[in-house]
């Protein structure tokens, strides 16, 4: 799986910054070539007018906002992503994406995983 992540660009969304900075080290350790960071939608939403990714990873809550807007983006410009989420119940889909969810806390090995599945779709 390393090597299907080897050399890419992964957006990461997420506004706790604990759990951004495992992500970062996780995403270093597997081989990414660079690893963007946002902690909200408006900073996300700029991030994706004006960068290329190769996929993101999406953190459900925002700060208490609802990011949806930021998967209408990704998925407007067709970056593949993951949704990542700290509730221990099923994950709200209103927006109609059906992506696939990595579930916190998460291990690398799963985060590989979730993220070598969206790049292969």
């Amino acid at each position: 799986m390393d090597d299907v992540l080897a050399g890419r660009r992964i957006l990461v969304v997420e506004d706790d910054m604990l759990a951004l900075f495992m992500i970062e080290d996780m995403l270093a350790d597997l081989g990414c070539d660079s690893v963007i960071v946002a902690a909200s939608i408006d900073q996300a939403l700029a991030l994706i007018d004006g960068q290329v990714f190769d996929a993101a990873l999406l953190d459900v809550d925002l700060g208490g906002d609802d990011s949806h807007p930021v998967a209408d983006a990704l998925a407007a410009r067709k970056i593949p992503f993951a949704i990542s989420t700290g509730y221990s119940e099923h994950h709200p889909r209103e927006s109609g994406h059906d992506r696939p969810v990595l579930k916190k806390p998460f291990k690398s090995e799963e985060l590989a995983g979730i993220l070598a599945r969206v790049l292969s779709d």
